[in-house]
């Protein structure tokens, strides 16, 4: 690939009579390319009076007004977990505060953020997004049909073809994780939940597939340098709810302080937001090895 390319073609992705939506860069305008999923960038123009759903984002934003106002309320505490249900009135923050943003600034919302954007007066504003904008990473609150009508036009939108141009995987109902088996013994002796050595290194969540086979090649990638047994836990994302637990499906991401292999970019991989409760484990199956090289999941691999 060339130092210098054209990475997009506008796309638009949002059409209401109050919000319209033009993507420059990100999954859609840059559908194809390798780098798709790294960045968006779009260009916004809202009408007087129009304002999004409450929202929880897994991506930084930067918002850059162009035009008019732009105005957030935000939970002003602590921002509201990806594993809670942002919905549930109960869990939403009692402390709101209020940012307003005018032609020529650029508003930050952080990761996690729960907030609220609406437009007193037309406004053009410019959002980029790290990484870029799924579905997926976007937790909407929708009220009425226009924005369930968004909301149904994105996921078509994304979920349509993946960056190669070949079908997307669907997000799995059972998953998988694999563990030492002394981890797990000894989780279950306290009855309560279980969590991985680099659960809080890898910014608390509990690492997941759909697909067991791709557990032998994780494994030799990550874990030969771990002795012993392992085995490997199944459960559902039904069960998991069930608790109040969220399972964020996104590109794989690195364990602890090892980087991905070079040739899982498109997989899919659920990110479990939280420990798996020792309730919600169905089936234990015990994993071959030789040595420190990983062989196959009894029952699950050939």
């Amino acid at each position: 690939m060339p130092p210098v390319f054209i990475i997009g073609t506008s796309a638009r992705v949002v059409d209401t009579p109050g919000l319209k939506i033009d993507e420059l860069v990100g999954n859609i305008a840059s559908k194809g390319q390798a780098t798709q999923d790294r960045i968006s960038i779009a260009y916004v123009q809202a009408k007087a009076g129009t304002a999004e759903p409450w929202l929880t984002l897994q991506y930084d934003e930067w918002m850059a007004v162009r035009k008019g106002r732009v105005v957030i309320e935000f939970d002003s505490d602590v921002p509201v977990s990806s594993g809670e249900v942002a919905s549930n009135s109960e869990k939403r923050r009692k402390t709101l505060s209020q940012l307003e943003a005018t032609a020529g600034q650029t508003i930050f919302i952080e990761r996690g953020t729960h907030f609220h954007p609406t437009f007193p007066e037309d406004a053009e504003y410019i959002p980029v997004c790290l990484p870029a904008f799924r579905p997926d990473r976007c937790l909407r609150e929708d009220e009425g049909e226009e924005h369930a009508g968004i909301a149904a036009k994105l996921k078509v939108l994304h979920t349509s073809t993946s960056s190669n141009g070949q079908k997307s995987e669907e997000t799995p109902e059972v998953l998988y994780h694999m563990t030492p088996r002394a981890d797990w013994e000894a989780a279950k002796v306290q009855g309560t939940a279980y969590y991985p050595r680099t659960f809080e290194v890898d910014g608390h969540y509990t690492h997941a597939t759909g697909v067991p086979s791709r557990l032998v090649t994780t494994a030799n990638h990550f874990y030969q340098d771990i002795p012993g047994d392992w085995i490997c836990l199944e459960f559902t994302r039904t069960s998991l709810r069930r608790c109040g637990i969220h399972v964020r499906d996104e590109e794989a991401m690195p364990v602890g302080e090892k980087p991905v292999g070079d040739a899982w970019g498109n997989w899919i991989c659920p990110h479990v937001i939280g420990g798996i409760p020792v309730s919600v484990v169905d089936k234990e199956y015990v994993m071959k090895r030789d040595g420190t090289k990983f062989l196959s999941i009894d029952g699950l691999t050939a």
